[in-house]
């Protein structure tokens, strides 16, 4: 499903913007601040959840939430509609009839990468756990709603374990919920690094490939029975009603990421190797997902990699049958790209952001 028209109206820094596209990939290029950016998280925006900002809808109109944002877009045969209006929630439209965000994850599979992702193997593990199920989704349109279901659930446990209450039906109503929707969670979260794994076997590739693994930590959060995480839960209800929250289960999840023959654990890695090892997986989750024609969104991905490793993940973006939105500061930085990809240049002018073919 290729996003072959885009078209903006008061998101960000955009006033309005109109882009058509095609299979190349597309580079943006601006200074800092013109609105490169903006462009991507209104991409991210076609895909389930809050984008790769990860804020409120109100917060993305470029007049604040009293006047409220749209996008539209044509994927494929498919004209969507996203929008805020002023003082309500996301709302979807698909070919003209209402729809539902979980939708949008099964008619394009968005991928993106962001400088603030560079932190991601030393940060804690709710970010890496945030990334996984982000891969996940990519797989599994589904695991959106059933991470939701646990997290629900959750939510209302975790309020009777402050407010002390201890009637053991509720409980074990919740619980059930939690073990079910936590064990499907877990399922999927395995079966995306397992994809992903496979995805990096074989691949000729700069970047290092990565030996994942779910970590339990100290939430056992890889349990796939539900009747263990059922168990679990009842056991450590005195423990959770003291710490007033839910201290076992998929929430307390890691992922672990190990390279090289000895093994080194990402977390110890130089920062290049670092951002080398995740843009590894972002291409094996693209590679993976061949079939489903992703979008992958590197968000100046090329500023801090020397001029061979830039040509080679050029060279790895354009072998992937997956359309690619790129934004970096210069047009040298995608001078390996040459006549492969469609160039962009953003400037600024007051509060609004302006684009032109370069």
């Amino acid at each position: 499903m290729t996003l072959a028209r885009l078209h903006l109206s008061q998101f960000r820094s955009w006033a309005r913007l109109e882009i058509e596209a095609d299979h190349r990939p597309v580079a943006i290029h601006g200074p800092n601040g013109a609105g490169k950016t903006n462009i991507l998280e209104a991409i991210s925006m076609l895909s389930p959840g809050r984008g790769m900002r990860g804020v409120a809808p109100g917060d993305q109109a470029r007049k604040g939430p009293e006047i409220g944002w749209q996008i539209r877009a044509g994927i494929g045969d498919h004209q969507v509609l996203t929008r805020a209006l002023p003082g309500q929630p996301r709302e979807v439209v698909i070919n003209d009839k209402p729809a539902t965000q979980l939708a949008l994850g099964r008619l394009m599979r968005v991928i993106w990468l962001t400088p603030a992702m560079d932190r991601l193997w030393t940060e804690a593990p709710e970010q890496r756990r945030r990334f996984l199920d982000r891969v996940t989704l990519s797989f599994t349109p589904s695991h959106a709603e059933d991470a939701l279901g646990y997290e629900k659930a959750m939510r209302e446990r975790n309020r009777l374990l402050r407010e002390g209450i201890r009637d053991a039906a509720w409980y074990r109503a919740l619980e059930t919920q939690m073990a079910e929707t936590g064990a499907t969670v877990t399922r999927n979260r395995l079966d995306a690094i397992d994809r992903i794994m496979a995805a990096q076997k074989g691949a000729e590739t700069a970047f290092p490939a990565a030996r994942l693994t779910l970590l339990a930590g100290e939430g056992h959060g890889c349990d796939t029975d539900p009747d263990a995480i059922a168990a679990r839960l009842a056991e450590g209800r005195s423990r959770d009603m003291a710490a007033g929250r839910t201290l076992t289960g998929p929430h307390r999840a890691d992922l672990g990421a190990y390279w090289g023959p000895q093994e080194m654990p990402a977390a110890l890695s130089s920062t290049g190797e670092q951002k080398a090892l995740l843009l590894s997986l972002i291409l094996a989750n693209a590679r993976a997902l061949t079939g489903e024609s992703p979008v992958l969104l590197l968000d100046e991905v090329a500023a801090h990699l020397d001029a061979d490793r830039r040509a080679a993940l050029y060279d790895e973006i354009c072998a992937l049958r997956a359309q690619a939105w790129l934004t970096g500061t210069g047009p040298e930085l995608f001078e390996a790209l040459c006549s492969r990809a469609q160039f962009l240049a953003v400037t600024r002018e007051g509060d609004t952001s302006h684009l032109t073919e370069s």
